[in-house]
This record gives C-alpha cells, sequence and structure tokens, in this order.
C-alpha cells in the first residue's frame, strides 16, 4: 500500500492531540489514569504507523527526491518567506523512525514507571508536547522551522528534568538545562543570519544548491557559519564546553531520561550537521574542529564514568561520550557512520536506560520509602540483582556488550565505522590519527565502565539489605515488553548498515547517499580496505574485550561496601569522582561572579539606586512636592488669589512688552 509524504503531518498531528487531551485531564481531572494511559502511548504509536508506512513506501519505491508538504506560509517578509514546510527525504525519514518508533517503547514503559505518580497525566502532557517539537525539528523543511523544534524541545527539557519541582535540585537542574541551551541557540541564530547574507534562503534544498555557487569552499564565510553552528549543536547535544546540563538533566524520571538522552533531543545537534552536510563538507577547518571536539569528549566523559555511583550518572556520561563518536563521525566525513551510531545508539541506550528505570523501581519498592532517591540510585547499594530481575538483567548485559563493541551486537558495527574513518582520515590530515586514538581509548574505558556497572548492580552479594531484598522483583510486563523489543534491536541493529566484509550490503549508506552526495564532492573518504581493515577490526575487538575482562576483574577484586559505609574516594578517583570540579569552576569563574555582579551592580546599584529611587521614588516625591504647592496656593481667600492673578498678568505683560 503506498501512502503519500503529504500525510506526514499526522505524525505531528497525532502526539499534539494527545498534548491537548493529557493537558485538559491534567488540569480538570487529574484521577483519570486510565484515559491517560491510552491516549499517551496510543498517538506515539499512530505517529510511529504513519511514519512507518510512508517509510515503506518510499522503500518499495526506490524514492530518492526529497518531498517538501506546505503546511501554510509563515513569515512573507519581503524577499524573506519562510513557510512552516515539512521537508521529507531519506534523511528525515530515518530519525522519524527512531524518533517515533524508540519514543512509543518509552511511552509504553512510562505507564508503568509513573502510574503512582500525582502528576502522571502531567507527565504524559510533557512527553507528548516533547514529540510535538521533536518531529517539527527532524522535518523542518527550513532552518526557522527547525529551530521551533529546536526551541520546543528544550522548553520541554525544562519542564520534564524539573517535573519534581518540589525538590529544589530538580528545579535547578531544569534551569541549568535550559540556561546552557541559550548559550549554543546564540551560535544557531548566528549562523542563520550569516547563512541567509550568503546564500540569499534559509530552506534546506536552496542551501545544498546554492552554497557552492555563493560559498568558497574553505573560506571564512563558510567556516565562520558552520562553527556557529557547531556551537548550537554542542549545546544541544552537550559537548565540550557546554555539556555540564546533561548529567544534571537525571533529575527528572527515568524513562524522560530515555527519551531525552538516547534517542531524542542530544541527537538532534548531530543531526543538525548531518543536514547541513554540504556546509560542513565545505569548511575542513570546521570539520576538523567538529571531529576534535567530538573525541575530546568522548574521552573525557569516558574517564567521569569510570568513578559514579549514580547508576544513572554512569549513563549519563555514557551519553556525553557516545554522542562525542557521533560528531567524530560527521567531523570526519563519514556522514552515514554518525548517522548509523546515532540509531544504534537509541537503541542500546534506550534500553540501558530504562533496564536502570526497572533497577530504581525495585529499589524503591525494597525500600518502601525509608531511604532516599539517591539510595535507590547508587550502584553500591545494589549487587544479586540478576537473581530477582532475570530478565532485566540479560536484556541489559546485551545493552552493555553493544555499546561496549563486541560483535555482532548494534555498537560494534557503528562505532568500528567510525573510528576506521577517523583512522582513514588522518591519511589526509594527520591530526585525525591522533583523533582516532582518543577514540580507541575511549571505547576501552566505556567497556570498562559498563562492566563495572553490571558487575556492581547485578553480581556479589545483594547490599539492599536482608529485609529489603525480600521485596525486589521483576517489573511488570507494561515495562519488560519495551525493553525485550529494544534488547532485539540492540543485537541486531547492526544488520542495518552491515558491510560488505560481513556479508552485508551497507544498506543506511546507500539509502543515505542522495542526500549526501553534495558533500563526498567536496570532502570525499576512502574507508581502509584489505590488511589495514582486519587490523582495525581486530584491535576494535580486543579493547573491548579487554575492557570488559578488567572492568569486571578490578570491580569484583574486593568486597563492595553499602554506601553508608564506604570509604570517601582519594587521590584521582577524586578527582574522577567529583568530575575534574568543573561545575565548581564554572561557579567560582562564571555563575559566582555573574551573580555578585547582578546583586551588587544591577539589583542595588540601577535598579534599587537609579530606577526606585531616582526614577519610581524621585517621580513620586516630585509629584507630592508639586502638590504640596498646589495645597499651598489654595487658601480660600479671595484676596490672595486676586493678589496672584494680576502679578501673573503684570508677570505676562513686561515678557510680552519687553
Amino acid at each position: 500500500m503506498y501512502v503519500s509524504a503529504d500525510l506526514i503531518w499526522l505524525a505531528v498531528a497525532l502526539p499534539l492531540a494527545g498534548f491537548l487531551i493529557n493537558g485538559a485531564i491534567a488540569l480538570w481531572r487529574p484521577a483519570a489514569k486510565t484515559a491517560v494511559s491510552i491516549v499517551g502511548p496510543a498517538v506515539l504509536l499512530g505517529a510511529f504507523a504513519v511514519v512507518a508506512l510512508i517509510f515503506a513506501s518510499y522503500s518499495a519505491s526506490n524514492l530518492a527526491t526529497p518531498r517538501v508538504v506546505t503546511l501554510w506560509s509563515w513569515l512573507p517578509a519581503g524577499a524573506l518567506h519562510v513557510n512552516l514546510s515539512f521537508l521529507v527525504d531519506r534523511l528525515s525519514l530515518v530519525m522519524l523512525m527512531v524518533v517515533t518508533g524508540v519514543g512509543s517503547l518509552i511511552h509504553l514503559f512510562s505507564v508503568g514507571y509513573m502510574r503512582s505518580d500525582p502528576g502522571y497525566a502531567r507527565y504524559f502532557a510533557y512527553l507528548n508536547l516533547f514529540i510535538v517539537f521533536m518531529l517539527v525539528l527532524v522535518l523542518g523543511s527550513s532552518l526557522p522551522v527547525l529551530f521551533i523544534g529546536w526551541e520546543g524541545v528544550g522548553l520541554c527539557s525544562y519542564l520534564l528534568i524539573g517535573f519534581w519541582y518540589g525538590e529544589k535540585a530538580n528545579a535547578d537542574a531544569g534551569k541549568k538545562a535550559f540556561l546552557v541551551n541559550r548559550i549554543g541557540d546564540f551560535g544557531f541564530m548566528v549562523a542563520m543570519f550569516l547563512i541567509w547574507g550568503a546564500v540569499g534562503s534559509l530552506d534546506f534544498l536552496a542551501i545544498g544548491e546554492l552554497a557552492p555557487q555563493h560559498l568558497v569552499a574553505g573560506g571564512a564565510v563558510v567556516t565562520a557559519i558552520t562553527l556557529f553552528l557547531f556551537l548550537g549543536c554542542a549545546g544541544k547535544s552537550a559537548q565540550i564546553p557546554l555539556y555540564v546540563w546533561l548529567p544534571d538533566a537525571m533529575a527528572g524520571p527515568t524513562p524522560v531520561s530515555a527519551l531525552i538522552h538516547a534517542a531524542t533531543m542530544v541527537t538532534a545537534g548531530v543531526y543538525l550537521v548531518a543536514r547541513t552536510n554540504v556546509l560542513f563538507a565545505m569548511a575542513p577547518l570546521s570539520s576538523t574542529v567538529v571531529a576534535g571536539v567530538g573525541a575530546l569528549t568522548a574521552l573525557f566523559a569516558a574517564t567521569i564514568g569510570l568513578r559514579q555511583y549514580d547508576i544513572k550518572k554512569v549513563l549519563a556520561y555514557s551519553t556525553v561520550s557516545q554522542l562525542g563518536y557521533m560528531f567524530l563521525a560527521v567531523g570526519t566525513g563519514a556522514y552515514v557512520a554518525g548517522v548509523f551510531h546515532l540509531v544504534t545508539h537509541a537503541f542500546f541506550k534506550a534500553l540501558l536506560f530504562l533496564g536502570a528505570g526497572s533497577v530504581i523501581h525495585a529499589m524503591h519498592h525494597a525500600y518502601h520509602a525509608t531511604h532516599s532517591h539517591e539510595d535507590a540510585q547508587d550502584m553500591r547499594n545494589m549487587g544479586g540483582l540478576r537473581k530477582a530481575m532475570p530478565w532485566t538483567f540479560v536484556l541489559m548485559a546485551i545493552a552493555t556488550l553493544a555499546i561496549a563493541g563486541i560483535p555482532p551486537f548494534a555498537g560494534f558495527f557503528s562505532k568500528d565505522e567510525t573510528l576506521a574513518a577517523a583512522f582513514a582520515r588522518g591519511a589526509d590530515i594527520p591530526v585525525f590519527r591522533l583523533f582516532w586514538l582518543f577514540g580507541v581509548i575511549a571505547a576501552a574505558l566505556t567497556a570498562f565502565y559498563m562492566a563495572r556497572l553490571m558487575a556492581m548492580t547485578f553480581f556479589g552479594e545483594n547490599r539492599t539489605g536482608a529485609e529489603e531484598g525480600k521485596h525486589l522483583h521483576e517489573a511488570p510486563a507494561i515495562m519488560t515488553v519495551p525493553l525485550v523489543v529494544l534488547g532485539i534491536l540492540s543485537a541486531a541493529g547492526g544488520m542495518l548498515n552491515l558491510p560488505a566484509l560481513f556479508g552485508g550490503d551497507a544498506k543506511l549508506e546507500h539509502w543515505l547517499d542522495p542526500v549526501l552526495e553534495g558533500a563526498h564532492h567536496f570532502f570525499p573518504l576512502e574507508m581502509p580496505h584489505g590488511q589495514t581493515e582486519y587490523i582495525l577490526i581486530a584491535l576494535a575487538i580486543a579493547i573491548a574485550v579487554g575492557g570488559l575482562l578488567a572492568g569486571w576483574r578490578v570491580t569484583m577484586s574486593r568486597p563492595i561496601l553499602p554506601a553508608s559505609q564506604a570509604e570517601p574516594e582519594v587521590g584521582f578517583w577524586k578527582v574522577l569522582y567529583h568530575k575534574y570540579y568543573v561545575d565548581e569552576f564554572y561557579e567560582a569563574a562564571i555563575v559566582g561572579p555573574l551573580r555578585r555582579f547582578s546583586e551588587k551592580v544591577l539589583w542595588k546599584d540601577v535598579d534599587q539606586g537609579i530606577i526606585d529611587r531616582g526614577g519610581v521614588e524621585g517621580s513620586a516625591g516630585l509629584a507630592r512636592t508639586l502638590g504640596w504647592i498646589g495645597t499651598r496656593l489654595q487658601t480660600g481667600q479671595v484676596g490672595v488669589y486676586l493678589t496672584v492673578f494680576l502679578v501673573g498678568a503684570l508677570g505676562i505683560f513686561f515678557v510680552v512688552m519687553g
């Protein structure tokens, strides 16, 4: 059955309807959880069905021509005419499948995870709205339309991260995410102005066609455009130095972490680079910066993950690190590898977050609210959970093998392709060999901290306590079934772009060729082959296996004490535990001085001193003085009035006659 791309608006309209319905329920009947449980996931499943049918139609017909679906005219302003239009092509369809598919599974999981929360309807309203904006971001046919979704997911992330706003730390985490992303958004907007000035259009198809005609490859203008664009991407996709919001974003419900930090918002920056691939291909310096920041972020975040104890914080820094791999890929010019890793990461990272959610769910039930939220997420308080939660254990083990890069699991193929591309680019630009080395070390550290996570959580003696351990249990089916689906995708997702060496035909690469052919002209890349390819693959496997074994051995070689009995960190472990004190540095160097300047100068001197005293209070005092003078003149004596009248008249006479 052929389904026209013109119906893509339905994929956005369905979750928008879910937001309106659940929002109304949250306002007027917040206890109506059954309706919310049906509407919330159903609209996402419907959106996924629409996208899947359009994707199948494109695939069956082998369509390569992009389709622009215009809904209405939005900004007709002289030469600038922006329509609210959706761009349906092979790249956007891949992203739509990930967003709606993985998003549907997370919505289903949320039904079980959030059911007892008093803000259940509000939660699903926010979740549905987040998907609406993410779909607009992916489908936007121009930079301004994409920017609507870009800002929308920022707003929804603020609402979802700070969902439990009754605790100050949660509210602060939401504000931190919102404010840090505004720094990146400044770069995005400057880039839009530069593109309009240089190319005369903000439509993606026009930019791809006109950029080679109006811009000089390697020139200052295209370099500035892409660097400002990357500033926006670094904010949204949590790269150095703007990564600090993402670990704190774990304050929100765990399914939110899975949605925002695995499959949607944090990959928006990678998607933007892939979408504007021609611009980045014309700017080799910017591409080198993108790859370098990505490689450094991958390594830096992986080292922090080595010494975190909150299970969600480990996965948060893992996300920052994996996003670094994606930027390493697209900065290298291996755009397919970047999108490929984006897709596989959505599978195994969503599985890891939701699996962690199942563990936290069980820990909360075991503790019966006698322990803090942090205690339920601390891996030092877990141990031996594979006996009580066998399904969660097996599925998280699959995800661990995938992220570590063990074949034939999904992460192996996408990560190996990224590292091979960086190595190949090093033949032309030597610094890429250093980037490749950073990626290799980060891969080893990834395997190490994931083995540590699994060992501390599922193996050894149970450390929840004798009585509490009796209440540990597997999550209900509504939470486990989505994990099973993600487990299958994490195991088999590599088939999407299986290389010829492993008997595949690189489906994703051929699928995206029409979208990326312009970039390949300016920034061609020849991947390793022959003996070099075999050596790189063998090295990748050896690193993954070695990292897992080392992580297991180091973790299990000594007794693990509950958090309340654990010794404080010392030496370099303390530095890693405190995340290199980056947040403390930002507080001392930026946030603190800005706060003091705001309080001393803007508030006390300007607001209170100038505006209040000189403006508001001064004008009020002048009005009182004039009123007092008026009262002195109103004596009620006619003689006084006549005298004033005569004096005034004489004064006017002398002025006029003089």
